[in-house]
């Protein structure tokens, strides 16, 4: 297929786009500086928040990935609804026959954060044109350049004991990105796929505490936890910012989403899109070669 890629620049969409050409697709990279572009596929320009240039960037498309969010933002959700309006109409327009969305985990009867809150609304209006939208939700996604899995990696090699708000005991399914990738170009090929739903996840359920020490015991470090109750999320998203290099208002956006359990509650991608996905200990592996410059055995 023809394959357009919003958010071509990111943590997803740099490895997304490399992927889906050796699948065989052509992939057209938009983003808002094509010039400076040296990813894979055509660089197009395109700027969620310009429907105009999203006209002409989805010009003979087929289909399209959605990976762009603006949780740095203080009005990211408003940003982010009104960029998922633009791009689902302009994808009806063009008659572009599926959006692939990445999203996030979390049950809807929760008190989701309102970061988890705006990725399932950004679902629905990717959608309201008349576009279907094949979502795939995830937790933490365990890569070298992925805003969680930095500051897991950060908190363990820069605190050798931490004080920690009581989220450290929130359970997460974390994931591989090389696994969501597979899963992204997978569902491309599965007209079953076009409208559905699905969550993703690694094996292991862990609690924010267990992923701290497994990064600590995998690096040998030294790691002492001593979680309390008292941490509010602003002064957690403080500490962050001080000990990691995340700013404080993505932070903040995290801190406030890691009270929520993210746990794969449907398996059926797994019969979908079939494959052994990778073990958190593995996943940390790989991220940790990729970030020293080695590359990774798979």
């Amino acid at each position: 297929m023809t394959v357009l890629v919003a958010g071509s620049t990111g943590f997803i969409g740099g490895r997304l786009c490399p992927a889906l050409e050796e699948a065989g697709h052509t992939v057209r990279a938009m983003t808002r500086h094509p010039d400076t572009y040296r990813g894979a596929g055509a660089p197009v320009r395109g700027d969620v928040g310009d429907p105009e240039s999203l006209r002409a960037a989805m010009d003979g498309i087929e289909a399209a990935y959605y990976l762009v969010h603006s949780l740095a933002a203080a009005d990211f959700e408003r940003r982010d609804a009104e960029a998922a309006r633009n791009f689902g109409r302009a994808a009806a327009e063009a008659g572009i026959g599926r959006i692939i969305y990445l999203g996030g985990l979390g049950e809807d009867g929760d008190q989701l954060s309102a970061h988890l809150r705006s990725r399932r609304e950004v679902e629905g209006l990717l959608g309201a044109a008349g576009v279907p939208v094949t979502t795939l939700r995830a937790g933490i996604i365990v890569g070298h350049g992925g805003i969680s899995w930095e500051i897991t990696r950060q908190l363990v090699e820069h605190l050798p004991a931490m004080v920690t708000p009581r989220w450290v005991r929130t359970r997460t399914q974390p994931i591989a990105v090389d696994d969501v990738i597979r899963y992204l170009v997978g569902v491309l090929d599965r007209e079953e796929a076009t409208g559905r739903t699905f969550d993703i996840g690694g094996p292991d359920v862990l609690e924010y505490i267990d992923m701290l020490r497994r990064v600590a015991g995998i690096e040998g470090r030294p790691l002492l936890v001593v979680p309390v109750p008292l941490l509010s999320p602003r002064l957690s998203s403080a500490w962050l910012s001080l000990v990691t290099d995340v700013d404080n208002r993505t932070g903040r956006s995290l801190v406030d989403s890691m009270v929520n359990e993210v746990l794969v509650r449907d398996t059926a991608i797994r019969e979908l899109v079939p494959f052994e996905p990778i073990g958190y200990d593995d996943a940390v592996l790989r991220a940790l070669a990729e970030r020293a410059g080695v590359r990774p055995s798979s």
